[in-house]
């Protein structure tokens, strides 16, 4: 009744808000409401309005765009689904008007008093309400000026991100840049535009205030004023008195309290004084001026909050060693007017804020400051060069940078001590010739502008060395302007677009040292007249030929081109660094052996098939990379060599050179995987080895076990990756010897143990041996600095444990050993590791729909490098949506671990949101990436992370038909599909190197790309999820493809940057190929990154593709006899008890568990023997039900048949419980033990820590539709209105379906049911953690999970939920006898079908159309059958 009387009182407040609207005004077509209307004050359970004040029209309103304002007080920021979408929100007449127009629409309006901040993460913040919020109806042609008219306001304010707030101009139009700001976005639809601009939520991203807000930190640092009792000077001569003040900039402003401004002042500088605690009197401040003839003043606050206040504040001013202030990021419009009284200001800096010239501390009064040096206006939206700061004659350095200036006056001579001008980031295309007067400039910026040629002027500066050019419009260089510009000695181009350089005369530009042309369209470069040139950067362009003098030079980098030869002269003596990496080179140039100082070469990724032996036995080469060449042998070292750091993977190696390691003392760093070596070397000619190695890779050759004894001699080796080779054993007696050893990888292997003697290695951290046949745990718990254990895809039986195990272990993977039993014991004991990945038991009875194999199946792995946190997460569902789909994604917070687990946690539900509004792939990809972005903003993230999401499904056109693959991302993670043996590439890279039109983009919105490829030195990627700080320069829009699959599709690689920067496509594809698990082949991949060098996280997943009719198991049709006469009546469900089957646990996907350590062992084994089942009795002809394959398969939800769609047979539908990553109760177990039992459930799991079930946490609630009936859609018409949207009635069935189970609940238990926590789930949707939100706000998932506690390990749980009555599978022999006794114990009760729904899943959300109802007849029969009066729910996701 609650709930009803809240619609009633929603229906009263929309009749009277309509009732007001005929009153004061009615609507018009390009307005909201042609006069102001009275003010209705709609609370979120919709309360009456205010009495109406009668119509009036302010200043400057007109007729036709008049303005509705809705206040909305104490509305909670999470768990609103947006304005517009609540019926308590607007009353008919609102949303037929919204609906008549998509450019009308509703600005949310914020009051002064929120903090411009988005709330911290947590319960505690996200929990906040915000007060003083309008919901103003208006047009895209509604005015600032329109809006404050109509509502007797001074002005409005915009703020970005969280950010600075700017005070708009009277023409801008609020809701229009609502709508352009989401159509930057990604958001194409218009409809969807309006609904999102309405949603207050977007706030987060984009917000209004009717006032500037006020933000008390900011008012401390600017500027500190009060009325306090001050005593000047040190002697008691002075009394103390009433004075006004004042701390603000540099000095300390003493006042009479009447005339502050106007009287007699004192000011105080502060700089480089003292100020001190006075202890004899409390609260008492004193402040001292630095000098000889210093002055002392004493203040005495009233409380302590403003003691510290000041103290802190004034402690800063007299630390600084010169006269700075620093009023940056404090969104001003002017400085405060009390700054000029620091006439000892030498520093002033205003970036990022909203400086206007008028007012009394605009920049029309900056002349005042007499001694001025440095002052920096950069970003700042000035527009027009501020032609007063020329007046500031004592400046030496300007800075000016991203104000979209379009010219320089002339006045900018007048600047004659100024030394640095920075004008980067602006639309100049030109420059005065009066900046020619400046001849002190030593430093002019002038990266991403628009000119198409180096300015005549520089030739008359000749204090200026650097030319700073980067990202303008040059396309072509003549050397001989350089020429003409001698003092000029370092060339910045990059960026450029430069398609050609070229001398037209004979004479030599000798000043030039230092050039850079990354990033260009160079096809050849000829520099041999640059003749004193020292350092080249040319990487990323097109370069065929390259030719470069020798004399100076000294570093070469020329990577990425297509560089066949590269011809110096003479000979560069002076050369130390040379990178010709990613090029086409066959052989190295003679000169290269000749060089005397060559330190580092870098020649990876060419078609080299030798090395010359002068190269190896250089005197001073200590770093060679060679690898990803055709390199078939390494010539014979001749003589000790200093060689420090030899790459050689990827080569066609079958052995190496014997003296190697005795010649080269000093190699520290050897990686020759990827090769055929059957051998190494020894490390000594005698047994005393001097071998200096620690690191060695020799992943991915055919070694045996002889290697063994040949490691030995390196005792100083840290690092040893053996994976996939041809190991059966690994001699004891060596392994011993090896004391300092700390990472050792030997998967993929023949092993069947880990010698005993790897306790030796105390220093071991990290052990990975998976995909071997290791049957016995290794002996490695007794180690005290292990970390990381990987024994995954073996052939473990069981582990004996210590005692105790070492604090420091934080990860242990088991899975993948199929005959591994862990006691209960064993489990307790691995309770504190942070991360314990099980394999997870699967519950599914044979005969279950659920089990029927789907077409795919996948394995992942995630890897953390040498960082402490994994960055990296895997969202992985087999079973997706209402067929047979599947959804797969990997996130890459790059170094952050918070916003790829959120992206997991929540991605897959906003998808499946998405697909209920559309069915166009581009679209529900585009918008659920658009969400999720926005959706970050609310939780308060504001950095970014790469994400890919894969989405297999039938095409709507044709639901019989094969199925097609949709694939969207952001950022660098990437997805290669294997189609006949070779790669299919289905994503695109989002980097600034690798996308140009990508960085056209950013250039042209005069982004500041730094010298690392980075937008603002922050990210390398245009596209991410997050980072809207960075808009427009970062956007969260997705590359989306649909890709139709066949029978020729075997698998299906995800992975992110840190993966296929190190194994290419076809790599990986053969790597998959001959790896038969997807689980063993996405743990190779990964070890192979990370054996061919990769430190950074790495994530894979493979998803096995059987795409085909040859997969097909379906039956043929059998007839049944269909009953005549009225439409079928729905069969309400009978629900049973019996006992449960102990030895299945059921599984959406059967992949992975984890444990952390939170979570008691009699939690998990309390929840994972519960189930429950259906049985109906059948009536008429008995129909077995037809069996259908996952390629074509009858209408289903998650595995399980829909009613109606496969005749009148009866279809059992099976009830499942299973684990999920939410912490389950102990209440109804004892440490995994049944009540009646005495030994442990099979498969029931209990290690005293959390169980995290890592597919579960991506699955929601999906919805059924029924067949429509008459006495449906009557119900449906006559049905009560709610505000969630949903319909409710009295003895009707409510059906779910979570992770492939279905719930059924009896209508009269819904009241109570609601009230548990425990069974909240079947009435909203259960997140990841444990935690609930509701249906409307189902959009809402990143703010749940962060209510959530936080582990160390960075996922999000949740306190842990009541458990329920586990439900029992009653055994087929006693089926019948069970429902006769309980059918004659309890009353019996039938309910009418919950109502389908025939709206259109597209309809606007204005209509409040209703979501599609769990139907009631899961079971069509020729007649009513009775239904146990019972209740039934399931705790999984």
């Amino acid at each position: 009744m609650a709930m009803e009387d809240e619609d009633n009182n929603a229906a009263v407040a929309a009749t009277n808000i309509q009732a007001g609207t005929k009153k004061g005004g009615d609507v018009g077509d390009n307005g909201a409401c042609i006069d102001r209307q009275p003010d209705t004050v709609v609370h979120q359970a919709g309360l009456n309005p205010t009495a109406g004040r009668g119509s009036r029209s302010g200043p400057g309103a007109h007729a036709a765009t008049g303005i509705r304002v809705l206040k909305q007080r104490n509305m909670k920021r999470n768990g609103s689904r947006g304005c517009v979408t609540r019926k308590t929100r607007f009353g008919s007449r609102e949303r037929d008007w919204l609906k008549g127009d998509p450019q009308r629409g509703c600005v949310c309006l914020y009051g002064g008093t929120v903090d411009p901040q988005p709330p911290a993460s947590g319960p505690q913040g996200s929990s906040t309400p915000q007060t003083d919020l309008q919901l103003v109806l208006c047009s895209t042609s509604t005015t600032v000026e329109e809006l404050c008219a109509q509502r007797d306001g001074q002005g409005l304010y915009v703020q970005l991100h969280g950010d600075l707030v700017r005070r708009l101009d009277p023409s801008e139009r609020p809701l229009q840049m609502v709508y352009d700001y989401l159509v930057s976005l990604g958001y194409a639809d218009s409809v969807r535009v309006q609904q999102e601009a309405a949603n207050s939520d977007l706030s987060c991203l984009i917000r209004f205030y009717s006032e500037r807000p006020v933000n008390a930190d900011q008012q401390e640092r600017t500027l500190l004023k009060g009325v306090f009792s001050v005593r000047k000077g040190k002697t008691q001569l002075h009394k103390w008195a009433e004075r006004q003040v004042i701390l603000c900039g540099t000095c300390l402003i003493v006042a009479s309290v009447k005339d502050s401004l106007t009287g007699k002042m004192h000011i105080l500088p502060l700089v480089g004084g003292k100020v001190e605690e006075v202890k004899r009197r409390q609260h008492c401040l004193m402040f001292s001026s630095a000098g000889s003839q210093a002055q002392t003043y004493f203040v005495n606050f009233d409380t302590l909050a403003d003691y510290q206040r000041w103290h802190r504040q004034a402690s800063k001013v007299v630390s600084q060693t010169v006269s700075l202030v620093d009023l940056s990021c404090y969104s001003l419009e002017t400085v405060p007017e009390y700054l000029f009284y620091s006439q000892d200001i030498t520093h002033l800096n205003l970036r990022h804020n909203f400086m206007s010239l008028q007012g009394p501390g605009g920049l029309l009064n900056l002349p005042r400051f007499s001694q001025l040096k440095s002052l920096n206006l950069s970003h700042n939206r000035l527009g027009v060069f501020p032609e007063c700061v020329c007046e500031i004659l004592t400046l030496t350095e300007l800075n000016l940078s991203c104000n979209s200036l379009q010219t320089i006056p002339v006045q900018i001579g007048n600047l004659q001590s100024l030394q640095t001008l920075s004008l980067d980031g602006n639309h100049l295309s030109s420059l005065p010739e009066e900046l020619g007067s400046l001849f002190q400039l030593n430093s002019l910026g002038l990266s991403f502008n628009n000119f198409s040629h180096i300015p005549a002027v520089l030739e008359r500066l000749s204090a200026v060395d650097k030319l700073a050019m980067a990202g303008n419009r040059v396309e072509g260089l003549e050397l001989c302007i350089l020429v003409r510009m001698s003092h000029l000695k370092n060339i910045d181009l990059r960026l450029n677009g430069l398609r050609w350089v070229k001398s037209e005369s004979l004479e030599a530009v000798s000043q030039v040292t230092q050039l850079d042309l990354r990033d260009n369209c160079l096809d050849s470069l000829d520099l041999s007249s640059v003749c004193n040139l020292e350092t080249l950067h040319c990487q990323r362009n097109q370069l065929g030929t390259l030719t470069l003098s020798g004399f100076t030079l000294r570093m070469l980098h020329a990577s990425s081109n297509r560089l066949s030869t590269v011809n110096i002269y003479p000979v560069p003596n002076q050369l130390t660094h040379m990178d010709l990496s990613q090029n086409l080179l066959e052989y190295l140039p003679d000169w290269v052996c000749d060089c005397r100082k060559i330190e580092m070469l870098d020649i990876t990724h060419n078609l080299l098939s030798e090395l010359p032996s002068r190269l190896l036995n250089s005197l001073s080469l200590r770093k060679l990379l060679t690898g990803n060449n055709r390199l078939q042998r390494v010539p014979d070292l001749l003589d000790h060599v200093p060689l420090e750091a030899l790459d050689l993977q990827h080569n066609k190696l079958a052995e190496l050179p014997e003296s190697l390691f005795y010649k080269a003392l000093n190699l520290k760093y050897l990686n020759v995987s990827a090769n055929a070596l059957e051998n190494i070397p020894p490390s000594s000619q005698s047994e005393e080895s001097l071998s200096t190695l620690q690191e060695l890779y020799l992943t991915g050759n055919n070694l045996s076990e002889n290697c063994g004894a040949l490691l030995v001699g390196h005792q100083n080796l840290r690092i040893l990756h053996i994976a996939y080779n041809q190991l059966l054993s690994f001699p004891a007696s060596k392994l011993s010897k090896l004391e300092l050893l700390e990472e050792l990888n030997l998967s993929g292997n023949r092993l069947k143990t880990i010698p005993s003697t790897v306790s030796s290695c105390k220093r071991l951290h990290t052990l990975i041996a998976h995909s071997n046949n290791i049957t016995v745990f290794p002996e490695i718990l007794n180690l005290p600095e292990i970390k990381l254990v990987d024994l995954s895809c073996n052939e473990l039986t069981e582990i004996q444990l210590p005692d105790s195990l070492p604090a420091s272990l934080q990860e242990l993977d088991l899975t993948g050993n199929s005959s591994l039993i862990l006691e209960h014991k064993t489990l307790n004991l691995f309770s504190h590791i942070t991360t314990l990945k099980l394999d997870q038991k699967s519950t599914t009875a044979a005969g279950d729909s659920l089990s029927a194999p789907t077409p795919w199946n996948h394995g992942y792995s995630e890897m953390s490098g040498q960082r402490n946190k994994l960055c990296v997460s895997v969202l992985a569902v087999d079973r997706f949506g209402d067929s047979v789909e599947a959804c797969y994604g990997i996130f890459d917070g790059d170094r952050n671990e918070e916003v790829p687990r959120l992206l997991q946690c929540t991605m897959g539900d906003v998808l499946c949101e998405e697909l209920q509004h559309s069915s166009v792939d581009s679209v529900y990809m585009c918008n659920t990436f658009i969400t999720s972005h926005r959706k970050l903003g609310m939780a308060g993230q504001k950095l970014g992370a790469s994400a890919l999401l894969c989405y297999i499904h039938r095409e709507t056109s044709d639901p019989g038909g094969y199925f097609s693959l949709t694939v969207a991302n952001v950022g660098t993670c990437q997805a290669v599909l294997c189609r006949d043996g070779r790669p299919v590439p289905l994503s695109k890279v989002y980097s600034l190197e690798h996308c140009t039109e990508e960085m056209d983009r950013v250039k042209l919105s005069k982004a500041i790309i730094t010298e690392d490829n980075k937008v603002s030195g922050v990210t390398c990627c245009s596209r991410l999820l997050g980072c809207s700080y960075l808009s427009p320069w970062v956007l969260p829009k997705p590359w989306v493809h649909t890709e139709p699959l066949c029978s020729q599709d075997e698998f299906l690689i995800l992975g992110n940057r840190a993966l296929f920067e190190r194994v290419s496509y076809q790599e990986a594809v053969r790597t998959v190929k001959a790896v038969q698990d997807p689980r063993a082949a996405a743990k190779k991949l990964c070890s192979l990154a990370q054996s061919y060098g990769c430190k950074d996280n790495i994530g894979a997943v493979v998803v096995s593709l059987r795409i085909g009719e040859d997969s097909c198991t379906c039956e043929p049709l059998v007839s049944t006899v269909e009953p005549r006469g009225p439409a079928l009546v729905p069969a309400p469900v009978s629900v049973t008890s019996g006992p449960a089957d102990p030895a299945n646990l059921s599984s959406s996907s059967g992949i992975v568990t984890e444990f952390n350590s939170e979570t008691s062992a009699s939690e998990v084994g309390s929840e994972a023997g519960s189930t429950a089942s259906d049985e109906h009795p059948s009536s008429g002809p008995a129909a077995r039900p037809e069996r259908r394959c996952s390629i074509h398969p009858a209408t289903t939800l998650c595995g399980i048949m829909v009613p109606g769609s496969a005749g009148a047979g009866t279809h059992p539908a099976l009830f499942q419980r299973q684990p999920s990553c939410a912490t389950f109760s102990s209440n109804q177990s004892d440490n995994g033990l049944d009540s009646d039992d005495e030994a442990p459930l099979d498969g029931v799991i209990s290690n005293g820590s959390k169980l995290e079930v890592e597919v579960d946490i991506h699955c929601c609630a999906f919805q059924i539709r029924a067949p429509e009936t008459p006495k449906d859609l009557d119900l449906e018409k006559r049905g009560t209105h709610y505000g969630n949207g949903k319909m409710r009635r009295q003895n009707s069935v409510v059906v779910s379906a979570t992770n492939g189970c279905l719930l059924a609940v009896c209508g009269r238990e819904i009241a109570d049911l609601k009230k548990s926590p425990s069974t909240c789930s079947l009435f909203a949707k259960k997140m990841s953690n444990g935690s609930v939100v509701a249906p409307e706000d189902s959009h809402n998932l990143i703010e749940v999970a962060l209510e959530a506690p936080k582990k160390k390990s960075g996922y999000f749980t949740a306190p842990a939920q009541q458990d329920p009555e586990d439900q029992l599978i009653v055994p087929p022999s006693l089926e019948q006898e069970v429902r006769e006794q309980l059918r004659g114990q309890s009353p019996l009760v039938s309910g009418p079908s919950a109502p389908s729904t025939p709206t259109s899943l597209k309809d606007p959300v204005w209509d409040h159309p209703h979501p599609p109802s769990f139907p009631s007849n899961l079971v069509p029969g020729p007649g009513p059958t009775p239904i146990l009066h019972q209740e039934v729910y399931d705790t999984a996701l």
